[in-house]
């Protein structure tokens, strides 16, 4: 009698592993894994309209047909969508990556999704479209590094912190290297944690334009690991673009001027008439800016032997700048420089009540400039001296906008609030 009931009960449980004797289509569900499936660095990234549309991103070590299932979270009619090979190779590596576009969400809704081969599901991740309300973002400058653990830790620390946050930013210089597959698996395995479950809007910088032998390159790992909206002119896929989140319309330039110059002479005329056309057609109720490089090139300090003292507007800046001023943009954060200083507001290139708020957003990776820039007149706040890593948070609604910067630690040090 005894091995009897042993025999059955070993049967039953033999059975609920197998998905057998009752298991619902849930519980069969559970057991699916990226690994399984084979995918890996999945991530969300911004679209133009997040409301209604979010794009997904993943690679693999094998090629093979994907599909996307989403859903309304907590069950019901599964959609889906084929994914689309995009592979490509930069600097002799060989990059198999796939992406898919979903379209006609429901705003304010949650939804999960999974990636899935023909034999094996993958793991449910959350997605939440825009409310079209107040939201709360992530901002991560440079993040560049000789070594990306001090990154990997800010990032998921700042992620712990707030992760009630909407989307994040990386405002360009992501990686050292931009042809340099190792960093790129650096980068994008320090953001797991979060990267499939809020979406990215990312900037390209100059280090993105950086070839192995360190001479100017296109972007070519950059612009196809991260697809974002496209910007209207093919000669350009994904160098810059713009989305709106809530009440915010996001215009995210590529300021890559000196590096393309032998590859895309026309860049700046380009993208200036891009940038108008953009704001134009904007009817949000904020506007604002993200640029790689800063509007300023600063002087040196007097403790970096240097020989510049004097700090001035970079050439590009004279032509970009009476364009945010004539279509009212509110802010423009900016990265490049390695250091935090928020300026008083400026119009007309000079200090100015109603003027545009102008935040260098800092360093987030191992790579420092200490005692390298000068102090400046215009600067309203920087960062606690001697300067380390830190990230910011951006909070919007109908009526403010607010702007924190805070340490590694969660210690914040800086706020600027804006009202309308």
């Amino acid at each position: 009698m005894y091995r009897k009931i042993l025999a059955l009960l070993l049967l039953a449980l033999a059975m609920a592993l197998l998905g057998c004797g009752g298991q619902t289509a849930g519980n069969k569900e559970a057991l699916g894994s990226d690994s399984a499936a084979g995918v890996k660095y999945v991530r969300q990234l911004v679209a133009e309209d997040n409301e209604t549309g979010r794009m997904l991103a993943w690679q693999s070590d094998v090629k093979q047909p994907y599909t996307v299932e989403y859903r309304l979270q907590g069950g019901g009619q599964i959609s889906t969508v084929q994914a689309e090979d995009c592979s490509f190779t930069d600097a002799k590596t060989d990059y198999i990556q796939y992406r898919a576009p979903l379209r006609s969400l429901q705003p304010n809704a949650v939804y999960e999704y999974r990636i899935s081969t023909e034999k094996n599901k993958g793991a449910w991740h959350t997605l939440r479209t825009d409310a079209g309300t107040g939201f709360t973002a992530l901002i991560f400058p440079d993040s560049q590094s000789s070594d990306y653990s001090g990154w990997q830790q800010l990032a998921r620390d700042a992620y712990k912190r707030h992760s009630d946050v909407n989307f994040y930013v990386n405002m360009g210089d992501l990686v050292d290297n931009g042809q340099d597959a190792s960093q790129w698996r650096a980068w994008l395995s320090s953001v797991e944690p979060f990267s499939a479950d809020i979406p990215l809007a990312p900037l390209v910088g100059n280090h993105e334009a950086y070839s192995l032998q360190w001479q100017a390159a296109l972007p070519r790992s950059y612009v196809h690991l991260f697809p974002t909206p496209l910007n209207s002119l093919k000669a350009y896929p994904h160098q810059f673009y713009s989305f709106d989140y809530g009440p915010v319309h996001f215009t995210v330039l590529d300021t890559n001027f000196y590096e393309m110059e032998k590859f895309q002479p026309q860049l700046l005329e380009d993208e200036l008439r891009w940038l108008e056309q953009d704001l134009t057609a904007s009817k949000a109720k904020w506007k604002v800016v993200l640029q790689h490089r800063d509007v300023f090139i600063y002087g040196f300090g007097p403790e970096s032997g240097r020989e510049r003292t004097q700090t001035r507007f970079l050439d590009f800046s004279y032509r970009l700048i009476p364009v945010f001023e004539k279509y009212q943009v509110d802010a423009v954060l900016t990265a490049h420089l390695h250091t935090y200083r928020r300026r008083v507001p400026l119009r007309n290139f000079a200090p100015a009540e109603n003027g545009i708020t102008y935040i260098l957003t800092g360093v987030a990776g191992s790579v420092r400039y200490p005692k390298l820039w000068g102090d400046f007149a215009w600067d309203a706040a920087r960062a606690p001296q001697p300067e380390t890593a830190n990230y910011m948070t951006m909070q919007a609604d109908a009526n403010k906008l607010v702007f924190k910067a805070f340490l590694p630690d969660g210690k914040q040090f800086d706020e600027a609030v804006l009202s309308k």
